[in-house]
């Protein structure tokens, strides 16, 4: 039970933080940025723009998503924290440079909000949640003056997270596949085409996926041109995947984030098991490696079918 639910105090939606604490809290926090900018502060938070900062503020958005795969309330504050930070550190950098404030910041965004939800501001009536994409959708392009439907999907958002964005606004507008199902038709088509780049039949191999075989080398893909072609028909190939996830209401960016950190789990699993045996994994047979893969999804698997405790 966290401290917000408690039996005098029953969890309910809606209700803002107390201004008398939250006023003077953001206040402080304020005060601690603009101390780090100043001639009395910090040398490394003196000599960052809003250039120098980017990274470090992608990088707390990924640490905030990792906090909330974890669950742990204390990390997911904690991060939160520190995304916050990038906010706040951003817009003094930019009262600085004489450019904006965090006071035009906050405003901007609360007018923003306001604007774009005239369902619960105004008298516009929206039933559904299509219903509010659809206004959001409309006011977005007014203010924003935009041409294209496609218009607005920030460039440096990662591949498969934009691929899935690009999909699903031009599905606003009608073009989509009438069924979700035909996408892996789509699909089949697409790996198809990759078969006649990657084999001379064209045709998949049928190789069975085990590792009691010795290891054949890879060839290099030499011919520049097969190489840009053989790049383009695994990209049409990624691009069908993340608009398959998006039709299933499953971001791709974040499916694939967490096979990604369900591989390292397991792998670190292998590191630890053959470390505590004696051996180097860069002298363990491929097979030994995998038994033990095998071995930390079974206990993956008979962990989450564990009854839990009441505690």
């Amino acid at each position: 039970m966290s401290r917000l639910d408690t039996p005098e105090s029953p969890l309910t939606f809606g209700i803002p933080p107390n201004p008398t604490v939250i006023g003077p809290a953001f206040c402080r926090l304020s005060e601690v940025v603009a101390k780090l900018r100043s001639p009395q502060g910090c040398p490394w938070d003196r000599q960052q723009t809003l250039e120098t900062i980017k990274p470090y503020t992608l990088e707390e958005t990924y640490e905030l998503l990792e906090a909330i795969d974890s669950g742990d309330d204390v990390a997911i504050v904690e991060e939160l924290g520190d995304l916050l930070l990038q906010v706040v550190l951003d817009a003094q950098i930019g009262a600085d440079e004489g450019r904006f404030d965090l006071i035009a910041v906050i405003e901007g965004l609360t007018e923003k909000l306001i604007h774009r939800h005239p369902h619960v501001f105004s008298d516009v009536a929206a039933q559904t949640v299509a219903d509010v994409i659809q206004h959001w959708d409309h006011l977005k392009q007014h203010e924003k003056h935009r041409e294209s439907v496609l218009d607005g999907i920030p460039a440096e958002l990662p591949a498969l997270a934009r691929s899935a964005r690009v999909t699903a606004k031009a599905a606003r507008v009608g073009y989509d596949f009438p069924n979700r199902e035909m996408l892996f038709d789509k699909l089949r088509e697409e790996v198809r085409e990759l078969a006649k780049e990657l084999f001379t039949d064209g045709k998949i191999p049928n190789v069975p996926a085990t590792v009691d075989v010795a290891p054949t080398p890879d060839e290099p893909v030499d011919n520049l041109e097969r190489h840009a072609r053989i790049e383009s028909e695994i990209g049409d190939i990624l691009f069908v995947i993340a608009n398959i996830a998006r039709r299933w209401n499953i971001n791709p960016e974040e499916a694939l984030r967490k096979s990604s950190r369900k591989f390292e789990r397991r792998f670190a699993y292998i590191e630890k098991k053959l470390s505590e045996q004696g051996q180097d994994i860069r002298k363990a047979s491929l097979q030994d490696m995998e038994d033990l893969y095998q071995q930390c999804k079974r206990e993956e698997t008979t962990s989450r079918k564990a009854p839990r405790s009441k505690d």
